[in-house]
């Protein structure tokens, strides 16, 4: 249980490691307060969208399943769309409405549906929507967080540092792709390491068993 929860935070991450809703990555992460509301909306519709797949994945027919998967995540999007209009405020639920809606096709959501819901229980689905969706607010947080202090200076909208200059260029296209790209290199880079960290106990522990029968 403990490890469907905590899976998509590092061993895997969404946008890190499984890549997928990278769209809408580097689409809303200009700011710290986009990246948290879409995060937490594209959590709310994962959760709901896993836990009632999981309740009738008996019941839909495997040749029309994806379709049933969409109008199933449509529906709670819809409703997330409604609850965001009528709770945050305009600023940001006008940024976030041309996303919104993406959603519907966001890969991590289909993803989950898909690959995991739809072959697990009740709880277990919604512990994986949870953890993942986690993971990908947490990725949307780490990188709005690089972009917005470096390209307008601030926190969650406020000035943390007023002499600061700041590149323009971060809160641009191109910034997103930068910070993105040295991103997935850090996550590579841990993983080829622990690898090797790995590679190199199992080529050691057949030694430290030979010099005990051979002592």
């Amino acid at each position: 249980m403990r490890q469907e929860l905590t899976k998509g935070f590092l061993k895997r991450n969404p946008v890190f490691v499984l890549m997928v809703g990278l769209c809408p990555t580097l689409a809303t992460t200009t700011s710290m307060n986009n990246a948290l509301a879409m995060g937490v909306a594209a959590t709310a519709v994962l959760v709901c969208s896993n836990v009632f797949v999981s309740l009738v994945r008996n019941f839909i027919p495997k040749g029309v399943r994806i379709p049933c998967y969409i109008v199933i995540i449509a529906s709670f999007v819809t409703i997330v769309e409604m609850l965001m209009k009528y709770f945050l405020p305009l600023a940001v639920s006008e940024k976030l409405s041309i996303f919104i809606p993406l959603i519907v096709v966001n890969c991590i959501i289909l993803y989950r549906a898909e690959d995991f819901a739809s072959k697990n229980g009740v709880m277990v689905s919604l512990l994986d929507g949870i953890g993942m969706g986690g993971g990908f607010t947490g990725a949307l947080l780490l990188i709005a967080a690089i972009r917005e202090t470096t390209g307008n200076g601030t926190v969650f909208g406020l000035k943390f540092w007023p002499a600061y200059e700041p590149a323009a260029v971060m809160t641009l296209a191109p910034g997103a792709f930068i910070v993105m790209g040295l991103l997935l290199a850090l996550f590579k880079w841990r993983s080829l390491r622990k690898i090797r960290a790995a590679t190199l106990t199992a080529r050691a522990e057949p030694q430290v068993g030979t010099e005990e029968v051979t002592a």
